[in-house]
């Protein structure tokens, strides 16, 4: 962050609180999604400590994913259009399951695309066309995490070593043995999650790509890597129970509330 001086009070000891906290709200701003945080020095000087991006990803997004496909898998209307922000992003949807959160489903587009036909359409595709997966059934809602990212911060880098596990998503370009141009993405946990580094990382990806021959640091320098951040926010069937009875279906579904069958 960047600290800088943006104001000063005068004996600041002296100042009545809810005037520092008329200032402090005055200095408080919000420019491209991000709010700068400020304080008073020993000084009286007011200055900028952090800033920090306010997220697009809400609870909100999880919620109506599971709108969609209860809505799907029970034959009832598709829900109506959601409050959230409709904004064009690349995006992901994630289904894991049981109290171990095995990966039951993941796929998105790196096509920006509006978030309300966007993850209409990615809840279904991850839950249901996932070639490494049979279709999703009524059974294993209860069992469900549904996780959204929103991909953001695209660079392309000249070096497959130049990213941040635990920070970074990668999508890899690649040929394959009959030089066919393949492509392979992990989203920024994924790595961390499964403790690799970064040539364990690059290497899994490669076969999941499905590059099968022998790989060797000459053919990793190849590789034409893009890293990215993401905003992410999971959601478990269970609480989005609890928040579709909180907020008294806010997202407008006209049918009954799903069963709640909670696991133990």
């Amino acid at each position: 962050f960047h600290a800088g001086c943006i104001g000063s009070i005068k004996n600041p000891a002296q100042n009545n609180p809810h005037t520092l906290f008329k200032l402090f709200r005055c200095f408080c701003s919000r420019e491209g999604g991000a709010l700068s945080v400020v304080r008073a020095d020993a000084v009286g000087f007011l200055r900028v400590v952090s800033v920090a991006r306010k997220m697009v990803v809400s609870a909100e997004m999880c919620c109506f994913c599971f709108d969609v496909l209860y809505c799907h898998l029970y034959g009832y209307q598709p829900p109506r259009t959601p409050r959230f922000t409709n904004d064009p992003y690349p995006l992901f949807v994630t289904w894991k399951i049981g109290r171990d959160k095995r990966l039951r489903g993941c796929i998105g587009t790196f096509s920006a695309m509006n978030l309300h036909s966007g993850l209409r359409e990615y809840t279904l595709t991850s839950a249901l066309k996932d070639s490494r997966f049979p279709p999703m059934t009524r059974d294993e809602l209860p069992r469900l995490f549904c996780s959204v990212s929103l991909l953001t911060n695209f660079e392309d880098v000249g070096d497959y070593l130049d990213w941040e596990v635990g920070v970074h998503g990668i999508r890899i370009e690649f040929f394959n043995e009959k030089g066919s141009k393949r492509t392979a993405t992990y989203l920024p946990e994924v790595a961390k999650e499964q403790g690799w580094d970064h040539i364990q990382t690059i290497d899994s990806l490669l076969r999941k790509g499905g590059y099968k021959a022998p790989i060797t640091n000459d053919f990793r320098k190849t590789i034409k890597l893009t890293r990215y951040r993401s905003e992410k926010m999971t959601m478990s069937y269970a609480e989005y129970i609890a928040h579709r009875q909180h907020h008294h279906y806010q997202n407008g579904i006209g049918h009954p509330l799903p069963p709640y069958n909670h696991y133990s």
